[in-house]
């Protein structure tokens, strides 16, 4: 018997050394030839990566190809069968991020959940996270997000040369109501430059290959002063902005707390919880909501801002969905009446709007980057231990395959005949806010933010081009900010009340 259990043992031992050996001996994903040393560094793309990458999996043949950064073996998934295979059903690989030198070690962004490595402290942050903002938990927002929505359409009543700052304002008065239970002041308010400003470094840092020190760490340690250490000198500068980010509304919301003045938000009720606590316990659960609410503080900042600006150039390029989305809402909605979140069973050409948003330029093209520790193979591929794994969010999005005519903005797409959702059709929420336990933790009061600012504006209010002073049509540019978030950079457009009574019911929500 112990030499049977031995024999198998040892063969169990071998079977598992030949298939190692024969895994490390696979080749590589196909992708663009690597120069010694150097590999691809002078083939990254500097603009609209994921197309790059896309077409290079088109040229390959392969919906994963590989490249190779000054030492940093990069993996680039462009299919949803990839990202399912690795992201989701080898979860237990595949959730942990890169190291990120410039924007979490330099920058100080390690409070950010998005890019913890994967283990007990990320989840900790995420649980108290969820809480908050699950599918369920978001409805207790609602009412903060309908009195932002109704401000932000006395706003555009009022006429707007800057209709991002607009939006801007919207998300930062939803959000930091929601979060910590303050009053934004104006549009020039310090919390919505600080958000915007942190928001701009951390694109622009987060993008792969961005920053050498990202692919070779030991950068970071040179000073400051020498030529080409221009990227300590940002870090430096964008970490007095994370910092403001973390800690100031925290502060102000603790200090109305001890004045009594603290309105209701999840930074106070979770504060109140720590009352009994004191020493270590209380500073290191403190730590944890300080965080937590300065993820969700940026988290749904820009992302919801370049969402809704989207939404605003499809309708300039597409007036006929805007009409059918305005003869939806009037045969639902009541005359003298605004719509609410109720309403959403009964309005799915507004839901499939939302989807297409999503879809057709999609928030964050390139997913943030994962991390694989270990050698891994797919489809006769070898993954090299210590990869950077991307998922081509906007390559999955415009795959003809799930939705044909990728390019076009058609809401209809997602719709079946007799008008209502079609549910065998891809929610391009499933890709457009990550994968696998990586997921934003934000995403269902994103998508709840976006649906009623659309159902909202669509009701009241036409979308049409701006007229300049020759008398013509502006076309608008269509141009996105680069970065890990693509935000549409300001454009001219004309929002106008639909009519006399729209004016009257907007008004009345003051």
């Amino acid at each position: 018997m112990e030499f049977t259990l031995a024999v198998a043992i040892f063969s169990i031992l071998l079977y598992a050394l030949r298939w190692n050996r024969n895994r490390s001996r696979l080749p590589l994903p196909p992708g663009p030839r690597k120069l010694p040393l150097v590999g691809n560094i002078f083939d990254m793309p500097t603009e609209s990566q994921w197309e790059t990458f896309l077409n290079w999996s088109k040229q390959f043949k392969s919906d994963i190809i590989h490249l190779n950064v000054a030492g940093t073996s990069i993996v680039v998934l462009s299919s949803i069968e990839a990202v399912k295979e690795l992201f989701e059903k080898r979860s237990a690989l595949y959730s942990d991020r890169p190291r990120l030198s410039m924007l979490v070690e330099l920058m100080g962004w390690d409070f950010a959940i998005a890019f913890m490595k994967y283990g007990d402290r990320w989840r900790s942050h995420r649980k108290i996270f969820h809480e908050a903002f699950n599918i369920g938990a978001v409805e207790q927002f609602q009412p903060q997000e309908l009195a932002a929505t109704h401000e932000l359409l006395r706003r555009l009543l009022r006429g707007s040369t800057d209709v991002m700052k607009d939006f801007r304002h919207f998300t930062g008065t939803v959000i930091m109501n929601i979060t910590y239970g303050i009053d934004i002041q104006g549009a020039d308010d310090k919390y919505i430059r600080i958000v915007h400003e942190v928001s701009e470094s951390a694109s622009i840092a987060g993008r792969p290959g961005t920053f050498l020190v990202d692919s070779i760490p030991a950068l970071k340690y040179v000073p400051n002063w020498i030529p080409g250490a221009e990227f300590k000198r940002k870090a430096m500068e964008w970490k007095k902005i994370a910092q403001e980010l973390l800690q100031l509304p925290f502060t102000e919301t603790k200090q109305n707390i001890a004045t009594g003045t603290a309105r209701t938000s999840f930074a106070s009720i979770n504060l109140r919880l720590l009352e009994d606590m004191t020493g270590i316990e209380l500073e290191a659960q403190e730590a944890v909501i300080k965080a937590t609410a300065a993820n969700m503080y940026i988290g749904g900042s820009d992302t919801i801002v370049s969402a809704i600006g989207t939404f605003i150039l499809a309708m300039l390029l597409h007036p006929e969905v805007q009409k059918k989305a305005q003869a939806e809402i009037d045969s639902v909605v009541g005359p003298g009446q605004l719509p609410g979140f109720g309403d959403k069973p009964t309005l799915p050409y507004v839901s499939a709007i939302v989807k297409e948003v999503l879809r057709w330029r999609n928030v964050t093209p390139l997913a943030l980057p994962h991390y694989v520790a270990a050698d891994d193979e797919y489809q006769g591929y070898r993954i090299p231990a210590n990869s950077i794994v991307i998922g081509n969010a906007w390559a999955i999005l415009h795959d003809e395959a799930i939705y044909p005519d990728p390019h076009s903005f058609k809401p209809e797409r997602f719709l079946l005949n007799d008008g209502k959702l079609n549910p065998a059709i891809r929610d391009p929420e499933t890709v457009a806010f990550g994968f696998g336990r990586r997921t934003c933790p934000g995403r269902h009061m994103a998508a709840a933010s976006l649906w009623i600012v659309f159902a909202s504006v669509l009701s009241t209010f036409n979308i049409d081009k701006a007229i300049g002073e020759d008398g013509r049509k502006i076309e608008p540019t269509h141009e996105y900010s680069p970065g890990v978030v693509s935000t549409p950079l300001p454009f001219k457009c004309s929002i106008t009340p639909r009519s006399p009574q729209a004016v009257e019911v907007i008004q009345a929500t003051a």
